[in-house]
């Protein structure tokens, strides 16, 4: 019930330079029990903003009326990675050290929000359900393009998409950096969709406190 929302939310996108630089945003108006009302969207491009730096933009809203007040660094991040399951680097002492080192006992009132990490590897899903149905005649092929996502909080890392595979495997190690241990993981398998949204394939949730 209001025209001025304040939000204060924190979101950590990681940026891929191969990948441009885009950021979408739409704002809805909730509505119980029906459709959300669209209310209007803007574009932040973040090859235009220097790094290393906070960046207070006023963005109008296309297609609709106002604007959205957005705080914007783009910086250095070597907490939150994607690596291939061959090179796992938790498996090197020196790295295993360092680690050690930055969660000790003496270092715990350095920076309260880092109370820790967390490493996923996703290996494999194992029979998926089939979301293309194709064929002609007699030969009919159930197939889906699966792809991983791995979110936590409001970090969310993806695998590569294996194709025409019920039983894909991804092999991929996902490093997050732990703000609230009681965080809850989600890894969601979807099939991707060149001329729609992805299907939803499937879903878990994992309590940190279970871990």
């Amino acid at each position: 019930k209001t025209l001025n929302p304040q939000w204060r939310e924190q979101f950590d996108f990681h940026l891929y330079e191969e990948r441009g630089g885009i950021i979408d945003i739409t704002v809805w108006d909730k509505d119980a029990g029906k459709k959300d009302d669209f209310i209007g969207r803007c574009q932040v491009d973040l090859s235009t903003l220097s790094k290393e730096q906070t960046h207070k933009l006023e963005m109008p809203l296309e297609e609709g009326e106002g604007f959205l007040v957005l705080l914007v660094t783009l910086t250095a991040s070597a907490a939150v990675t994607i690596s291939d399951l061959s090179a796992n680097s938790l498996e090197d002492p020196k790295e295993r050290e360092e680690i050690l080192k930055r969660y000790s006992p003496m270092m715990i009132f350095r920076d309260m929000k880092d109370v820790g990490f967390l490493q996923v590897k996703v290996i494999r899903a194992e029979a998926l359900m089939a979301a293309d149905v194709t064929g002609k005649h007699s030969f009919t092929f159930c197939k889906s393009d699966p792809f991983c996502v791995v979110e936590l909080n409001n970090d969310r890392l993806l695998t590569h998409t294996v194709y025409k595979n019920l039983n894909p495997e991804w092999n991929k190690i996902f490093t997050f950096n732990i703000k609230d241990i009681h965080s809850v993981l989600e890894v969601t398998v979807y099939d991707e969709d060149r001329d729609r949204s992805a299907d939803f394939l499937g879903k878990v949730a994992i309590p940190l406190l279970s871990v």
